[in-house]
C-alpha cells in the first residue's frame, strides 16, 4: 500500500463512484482497503474484507460511507482502531462534525465530505468542511478529493446543507431536467429515443461550455437568444414571473430542509 493508505469503511453507490474515479485518475488498487460486510468486490482489484482490520490504522485516510442511521453501532468497533495519526473522511450526509468527534475522540483530523455521482468520471463536486483546515492530513484529504473533479472548502457548517442539495442532489434534478426535455421534444414528434439522445447532448455540450466561458451562464443564454427569435419565446416562458428561479430555489430549499432534519436525528 502507500504511504498513507485508504480505508473505505462501506463502498456502497457514493463510495464506489469515487472510488471508480480514483482509479481513473491513475491511483493503484492498492492504495485502497475496502471494508464491506458483503464482501462484494468494489471495483477492479482493490481488495475487499468483510472484517475491520486487527490493529490500529495509524497513518492512514478512513472514509466512512455506511447508512448515516448505522452510526451509533459501527463507531464502538472503529474508534479503538483510530488515533490521533488517523484522519477521518465522512460522506455520511446530515452527520455534523461535534457529531463524528464525539464518535471518533481521538481522530487526528476529521473532514466531511459531500461528493456527487459525476466523480465516478473525475467530472463531480465534492464539498469539504473541516474542524480545522489547516490540521494535519486536510492538505491530503484535499488533494485526494480534487482528483475527483471540483474540491471546495465550506466556511460554515450550515452552509454544508446547501451544498449537499446543490452539488450532491444535483445531478438527479438535472437528470430530472433532461428527461422532461427529452419527453417534450417527443410530445412534439421526435420518435421518444432520439429526443433522449439529442435531450442528453445538449445538455452535456452546454455544460461543458459554461464550464470553459468566462461568462456567466444567464449571460451565455441571452447570447443564444436573438431579440423576437424562438429562443427567446422558449426564455420568456422560463423567465415570466421568475418562474424557474422560484421552482429551482424550493427544489433546494426542500432538499435542504432535508438535511437539515437529518443533521438533528443523527446528533
Amino acid at each position: 500500500m502507500g504511504e498513507r493508505p485508504i480505508w473505505l469503511i462501506g463502498c456502497g453507490n457514493m463510495a464506489g463512484a469515487m472510488l471508480d474515479g480514483w482509479l481513473a485518475s491513475g491511483m493503484a488498487t492498492q492504495d485502497f482497503r475496502v471494508v464491506r460486510p458483503s464482501g462484494k468486490a468494489a471495483a477492479r482489484d482493490v481488495p475487499v474484507q468483510r472484517e475491520l482490520p486487527g490493529t490500529l490504522f495509524g497513518d492512514a485516510i478512513v472514509q466512512i460511507g455506511f447508512k448515516p442511521y448505522h452510526l451509533a453501532e459501527e463507531a464502538p468497533k472503529l474508534a479503538p482502531l483510530i488515533g490521533p495519526d488517523t484522519h477521518i473522511v465522512s460522506i455520511l450526509a446530515g452527520v455534523e462534525l461535534a457529531t463524528l468527534r464525539k464518535a471518533f475522540p481521538d481522530a487526528g483530523s476529521i473532514v466531511r465530505a459531500m461528493p456527487n455521482t459525476p466523480v465516478a468520471l473525475n467530472a463531480g463536486v465534492v464539498g469539504l468542511l473541516a474542524e480545522d483546515r489547516n490540521a494535519v492530513g486536510a492538505d491530503a484529504v484535499e488533494a485526494l478529493m480534487g482528483r475527483l473533479g471540483l474540491a471546495e472548502w465550506l466556511d460554515y457548517e450550515a452552509l454544508f446543507n446547501v451544498v449537499t442539495a446543490l452539488a450532491g442532489s444535483g445531478p438527479a434534478f438535472l437528470f430530472r431536467y433532461i428527461d422532461a426535455m427529452a419527453r417534450a421534444g417527443a410530445a412534439l414528434g421526435l420518435d421518444p429515443a432520439q429526443s433522449e439522445r439529442m435531450a442528453i447532448a445538449t445538455v452535456e455540450g452546454a455544460a461543458r461550455l459554461a464550464a470553459r466561458s468566462d461568462e456567466d451562464p444567464g449571460t451565455l443564454a441571452d447570447r443564444v437568444a436573438s431579440p423576437g427569435g424562438s429562443t427567446r419565446k422558449g426564455l420568456d416562458v422560463l423567465d415570466a414571473d421568475g418562474a424557474l428561479d422560484a421552482l429551482a430555489r424550493a427544489t433546494l430549499e426542500a432538499a435542504t430542509r432535508r438535511n437539515e432534519e437529518m443533521a438533528e436525528e443523527a446528533r
